[in-house]
Order: structure tokens, then sequence, then C-alpha cells
């Protein structure tokens, strides 16, 4: 869906008007700035609710360019390698999930994925993860093998779903974090 370009303060952002509650402000991994408003949002309100934020996009700009130059000093290790750190990580949450699954393990594969850490495809019970997941700390790792398998229970993230991911990792919130500043 693209939306408008504007401009406020100097900074340049994209404008998408849709089906939201909510003024969502994101910086992209590409640096750029988007805002997605509900339709009845102006204009005007949207640049205003930039500029409020200023502060906030400069230092989400800067987080991104640092990770930027990070994943290019350091590119992700191959798929084998990254079977090799997710299956044994896999195969320990498995049987907590083998009643769900039908007893088989689901399938696990390896892309490179850049907005993702990890997707659950429960009708062909495929994990597939991000390969840049495996230069995170083992925590963050078993955090996303454990919210991908969740999601064979909960396919969505609602209060149940992450009723269940505590079950298995109380300090979940910790481990999400890590992700965040990795």
């Amino acid at each position: 869906m693209a939306g408008q370009i504007r401009r406020v303060a100097g900074l340049e952002y994209e404008l998408v008007r849709k089906k939201v509650k909510n003024l969502n402000l994101r910086v992209r991994r590409d640096g750029t700035v988007a805002v997605s408003v509900p339709m009845r949002v102006s204009a005007d309100q949207a640049d205003a609710f930039v500029a409020q934020r200023m502060g906030w996009v400069i230092g989400a700009k800067q987080q991104v360019a640092r990770a930027a130059r990070k994943q290019q000093n350091c590119p992700p290790p191959s798929k084998e390698e990254c079977l090799a750190l997710f299956e044994p990580i896999s195969q320990k949450v498995y049987p907590a999930f083998a009643g769900v699954l039908g007893g088989q393990p689901p399938q696990l594969q390896v892309r490179d994925m850049t907005s993702r850490w990890g997707v659950c495809n429960m009708e062909k019970k495929r994990i597939t993860l991000a390969s840049r997941l495996a230069l995170q700390p083992r925590a963050a790792v078993e955090y996303v093998i454990v919210h991908e398998y969740c999601h064979f229970v909960h396919p969505n993230h609602q209060k149940e779903f992450w009723a269940l991911v505590e079950q298995f990792l109380p300090d979940w919130k910790a481990r999400r974090a890590m992700l965040r500043h990795g």
C-alpha cells in the first residue's frame, strides 16, 4: 500500500492511511520512516505526531544504522550451521507439543529474513527461522523457537498465547528484549 511522502522539520516520511485504530510510527530497516494512521486523521495531525516524536525517530534511525553496520561486519552463518544450532533446541521443545503436532516434529527451515525472527506455518507443520537469529544469544534463540511452537496451539498473540509462552519461559520478556538490542 503506497502512501504519501511528507516532510516535517526536515524529516521525510511516508504517510499511509489504513484501517488502524492508532497512529503508528515506524523506522524501517532501510532507515525510512513510515506512519500509518486511521482514515479520519488529517495530514497535519500526522505531521504533528511525527514532529512530537522526533527525538525517538532520530534515536531509532541511529539504531537501524548501527544494526546495518553490525550485520555487514558479521554475516549470518550458513543454513547448515544455523540448523546445527536450532535443531537441538527444537528437539528439546518438541515433546511438550508432540500431541498437538500429531507425533511428528515440525520441519525446521532457515531463510534470510529481515523483518522477522521466525514464522510458524501450522498447516505444513513447519517453523522457518531467520539465519541472523543464529547470531543472537542462545536464550533469545530459545525464546523464538518456543514462541513459534506455541503458535501450533494459539495462532495469534492473544492473552492465552503469551500465557503458554510464559509456562515454558517465565523470563520470556527479558529474552525477547535481547532480540531488540542484538
